[in-house]
């Protein structure tokens, strides 16, 4: 799932929904969003179901891939989906 909303104009809004494997615990979960929320253009975090993080952003300024790269750093599997 990715998309695009409204927001300010010339701003790129989009979300996607990532599936990140091994958030079992809030600490993981936590650890994660906090990465995530640290890059640039990523507007919120938000769990979407078991091991699902929907993530808001400006596509401007960050890409998917930085998001997958981010959690992977940290050790969790990540991918769309």
């Amino acid at each position: 799932m990715s998309g695009r909303g409204p927001g300010p104009a010339g701003a790129d809004h989009s979300r996607v929904l990532l599936g990140v494997r091994g958030l079992d615990t809030d600490a993981a979960r936590a650890k994660v969003q906090a990465a995530l929320t640290r890059l640039p253009g990523v507007h919120g975090v938000e769990a979407a179901g078991p091991q699902q993080l929907l993530v808001h952003y400006d596509a401007g300024e960050t890409t998917v891939m930085d998001m997958i790269r981010a959690a992977r750093r940290l050790g969790f599997l990540a991918g769309m989906g």
